[in-house]
């Protein structure tokens, strides 16, 4: 089937929507080239935050910076990291004195890119901190360990944007989200396959079967369990068992819990995970302090969600209840 997307041409797709993000949130942010730089940078006198990634994830990455969020975010082309010269672009530009934040989703092309701006930042003098999220975590006992960065993320950068926001130093600042990296596990469900909107390509072969899969990473990489589709409640219970076990969860806790759905998942879907989510939580004793529901990291329009839970201590608590205003988050 022909593919159908609301664009101009494949070619200049990135550029194109990032000029109507600087658009569409003029008051938050500024576009320059494939740089997304929050408003709040001009003034700041603070460690900054930068991440980047490719394009096609919308919200995310370019769509959480603003204030209290990311300083500056560096886009790649559809699906692709940028350069390391344009991530070390961006962190020299965050750069305030402070020190810059280089948060990093563990991917090849981007653990690459980031290597490079690392180095180049390093040789120029700069004080640079890089943290690294990789909280997928295996649901086949006996297939690959991928650890890949899935949505997880972008909580981190409110945390981080807040803890900077508090005069915290760089490496008190890398400290907590070094913590909140190690403290929380994300699983990926997909049902349906998304297309490349460059080519058509379908990214995987689920097709119009009755199978889902489990652990499916981010673009349906695969590696994942494939298992017949299973009502919402037990879906949640299948998924939120390992999840729990590996952040070593229990009676008391606190956590914070994220539907993120893929890109055609409804939200009356997510709100019934939630509320399951929610529900197998309680029933362990861990009370659910705070929660992201909703298009979050996609991948056009794959079916499916991330279940990410994160276990939170009071400081961390504190600074997710910090305001901040971004593209696509708000918090009074």
């Amino acid at each position: 089937m022909k593919m159908k997307k609301f664009i101009n041409s494949a070619e200049t797709i990135t550029d194109e929507e990032l000029i109507g993000l600087g658009m569409a949130f003029s008051d938050v942010v500024e576009v320059n080239g494939h740089l997304v730089i929050s408003k709040d940078l001009a003034n700041a006198d603070r460690v900054t935050v930068v991440t980047y990634g490719g394009s096609g994830h919308e919200p995310a990455l370019q769509g959480f910076t603003g204030r209290g969020m990311l300083d500056v975010a560096a886009v790649g082309d559809i699906f692709a990291a940028p350069s390391g010269q344009l991530v070390f672009e961006a962190m020299q530009l965050a750069d305030k004195g402070h020190g810059v934040l280089l948060l990093t989703l563990n991917y090849a092309g981007d653990q690459l890119a980031g290597k490079q701006a690392m180095k180049l930042a390093k040789k120029a003098g700069m004080n640079v901190r890089q943290v690294i999220t990789d909280e997928e975590i295996r649901f086949d006992p006996n297939g690959e360990d991928n650890r890949r960065g899935l949505a997880g993320a972008v909580p981190m950068y409110h945390i981080a944007g807040a803890a900077a926001k508090a005069g915290k130093s760089l490496d008190e600042v890398a400290e907590i989200c070094e913590r909140y990296a190690k403290n929380m596990a994300s699983i990926t469900v997909k049902v349906s396959d998304a297309t490349h909107p460059m080519n058509g390509m379908s990214f995987g072969d689920l097709g119009e079967s009755d199978m889902m899969e489990i652990g499916a990473g981010q673009h349906g990489e695969g590696g994942g369990t494939r298992v017949p589709m299973m009502s919402a409640k037990d879906t949640v219970a299948t998924v939120a068992k390992p999840i729990t076990e590996h952040l070593g969860l229990k009676s008391g806790d606190k956590a914070f819990v994220m539907i993120n759905g893929c890109g055609a998942t409804t939200m009356m879907e997510m709100l019934i995970l939630y509320k399951e989510t929610v529900a197998y939580l309680e029933n362990m004793g861990v009370k659910v302090v705070a929660n992201m529901v909703g298009e979050v990291l996609t991948v056009q329009e794959a079916g499916g969600f991330q279940m990410n839970i994160a276990k939170w201590d009071d400081e961390i608590e504190a600074l997710w209840n910090a305001p901040a205003h971004a593209c696509n988050f708000f918090k009074e």
